[in-house]
């Protein structure tokens, strides 16, 4: 959901759009902001370790971020695309970022470090990536030297000036069609008004085209993912609505194929289901990664992200009137409510020592300068209270908008007039929303060095292949006709699901384990066993010295496992770990590497042990999974 921004209803049995109401005057007063001089001593790339961003040195980089909108499309999508009454808030952005009309570039990013911010959040549509007719010159009118530009060279000086700047870019693919999101809009999946392929080969121009700008620093896959009309999205069903494999896909090529330095911000399912009370309908958020997180070619470039808004709710659209439900909003939660909902749904990703251990950024939040419900105020009050408290990354929706002439937004921290004067947070005394502002923005966080944690990730042959090693995709296929999970370069097997093709990988107690030379072995048969380990059983197991740093699956039995060459000392001494009746994993709370095939038997190597081997049967009743583990010492 975007401030003011359309959501999901019922009309006459179909989903409608709809809108928060009208706000009125504000009444608080604004105090001056700090500098950002102290945010702008950063050396890219970025990258995460456990659930903070760091940027090349090791130390921590908080996303204080907000939303640069206008590429992502303003218009309404109905009535004349070329009149402002028909874009959101009376706000023609022609396809590029707001406020390049009324403003100079150096003038905008003025404001914008006056704020706080570090970081922007720059929406796109990939209509934008296309397109090749120039902008019209009104639409630069402040920066001549963008005119005859179409909106990707406009986007391009932009992200430009930013980085020259000192400022982290985050591109956001926003939308399909440049137009305002987010409802029953033809933008509802990344594949909506595209094939999957094809908004994949999009992500994959813009990663090379900014390839050399260091400063832009993620790539955040898809804005919103929600419901259209007819369908819902899933988080790992394998069909062409599951968003998670799309995501992970997406991700990884980025990485493999374009660059490898950017951070891959993934946001949870923003709505599911019909808003009409008595059908089942929702707010995954980020729930579903709990039980099935994404394992990139790079771990150590994942963040997640949400957003939330005082006017939608867990399980309410943010809907007024027509297809309103009797759900609770957000701003309706008590504190302790609301601070228990966000954890359930978002926050709980930043555990320590799990297989979705990453960092969470609120992409977006925001309110109106106009608004004057207590309880609307109340809640911004108390949601920047939570990222202060958990010391979350975040980016406000949005920066900038204009005012005057009975147009713009007031949800935008900073507005500008036909004339190019400023108002908003920074120049206006009764903008109630600095309060809260300024508190975010100039509390305590964590700071420094970060000590990189032991990494932990999850692997998933539910429906395709799971080769998270950039090694092994670089090989030929080691095992043709089967579904192959093969860990992140530098991590190890450690466990395995009895059935549900899940697997569990880390690095903890040692790091990469394999030597330089990266020799490999497939192993399908007992050829290598030494010793009857699992009696009755057939057993593969890795040659000496060797160790699991992946697997394969027919169907759902065992078909293959693929060992590393690891370094000298590697330990020999082992136990048979069986997991055919129950869970056989180290104790703790949470455990260590968390739950990794939820409803399935699992077996764990303990923190200082490796996988080298695993055991099945195919006796009646059985279908070949895994029953028992061989795990060796690490020294």
């Amino acid at each position: 959901m975007h401030a003011l921004s359309t959501t999901l209803a019922l009309a006459a049995a179909t989903a409608v759009l709809a809108a928060p109401p009208g706000t009125a005057a504000p009444t608080s007063t604004t105090t001056a902001l700090n500098s950002v001089a102290t945010r702008a001593s950063w050396t890219p790339p970025l990258a995460t370790r456990g659930r903070w961003i760091v940027d090349a040195t090791g130390a921590r980089f908080k996303l204080v971020s907000a939303n640069w909108a206008g590429a992502q499309g303003t218009w309404s999508g109905s009535g004349d695309i070329s009149s402002p009454a028909d874009h959101h808030s009376g706000e023609n952005a022609n396809g590029i970022p707001l406020g390049l009309d009324r403003a100079t570039l150096p003038a905008i990013l003025a404001g914008f470090h006056a704020t706080g911010i570090n970081s922007i959040r720059l929406p796109f549509s990939n209509e934008m990536v296309h397109g090749t007719t120039p902008v019209p010159d009104t639409a630069v009118a402040a920066n001549p030297q963008l005119r005859g530009k179409t909106p990707l060279q406009v986007f391009d000086a932009v992200v430009a000036a930013l980085t020259g700047d000192g400022f982290a870019v985050v591109l956001n693919n926003h939308t399909g069609t440049t137009r305002w999101c987010c409802g029953i809009d033809g933008n509802e999946r990344w594949n909506t008004s595209r094939s999957t392929g094809e908004w994949v080969a999009d992500w994959l121009t813009m990663a090379n085209r900014y390839k050399a700008d260091k400063r832009v620093v993620g790539a955040d896959l898809y804005n919103e993912v929600r419901r259209n009309i007819t369908d819902d999205p899933n988080w790992g069903w394998g069909d062409n609505h599951d968003w998670y494999a799309a995501s992970l896909e997406a991700g990884n090529r980025i990485l493999a194929e374009a660059d490898p330095d950017l951070l891959i911000i993934i946001e949870g399912i923003n709505w599911t289901g019909i808003p009409l009370d008595g059908l089942p309908h929702g707010r995954p958020t980020l729930t579903p990664v709990r039980t099935l997180s994404h394992t990139l070619v790079d771990p150590n470039k994942l963040v997640y992200s949400a957003h939330f808004y005082g006017y939608t709710g867990p399980n309410h659209s943010g809907a007024y009137g027509l297809g309103e439900t009797h759900d609770p909003r957000y701003q309706d939660l008590t504190r302790d409510q609301l601070f228990a909902e966000l954890d359930r749904s978002a926050s709980f990703v930043t555990t320590d020592g799990q297989h979705h251990t990453a960092p969470v950024w609120i992409s977006e939040f925001g309110t109106g300068a106009e608004e004057t419900d207590p309880v609307a105020r109340s809640w911004f009050a108390t949601f920047t209270d939570y990222l202060v408290s958990r010391d979350l990354d975040f980016a406000y929706w949005p920066l900038l908008g204009w005012k005057g002439n009975g147009q713009g937004d007031s949800w935008a921290l900073l507005r500008y007039d036909p004339t190019g004067t400023r108002s908003g947070i920074l120049d206006d005394p009764t903008d109630w929303r600095a309060a809260a502002w300024n508190h975010l923005i100039n509390a305590p966080s964590r700071t420094g060095p970060i000590t990189a944690p032991a990494r932990w990730n999850m692997l998933d042959l539910d429906h395709a292949d799971a080769i998270a090693s950039v090694r092994m995709r670089a090989q030929s296929d080691w095992d043709a006709g089967a579904r192959k999970a093969v860990c992140p370069d530098g991590q190890r097997v450690v466990g395995l699901s009895h059935t549900g093709n899940r697997g569990l990988c880390t690095n903890i107690g040692t790091g990469d384990l394999a030597t330089t030379n990266l020799a490999y072995t497939v192993v399908h048969d007992e050829s290598y066993v030494q010793g009857d380990w699992a009696t009755g059983y057939t057993k593969l197991e890795c040659p000496t010295g060797r160790f699991m740093t992946g697997y394969s699956v027919r169907g759902a039995a065992v078909s293959a496992v693929l060992c590393a060459q690891g370094r000298p000392g590697l330990g020999t001494q082992a136990r048979t770990l069986w997991f055919d009746r129950g869970d056989n994993r180290p104790t703790g709370t949470p455990s260590a590497g968390g739950e990794f095939a939820y409803g399935n038997y699992k077996g764990q190597c303990n923190a200082d042990e490796y996988a080298a081997g695993v055991a099945y049967t195919g006796r009646i009743g059985s279908r070949k999974t895994p029953d028992a583990l061989l795990c060796k010492h690490l020294t």
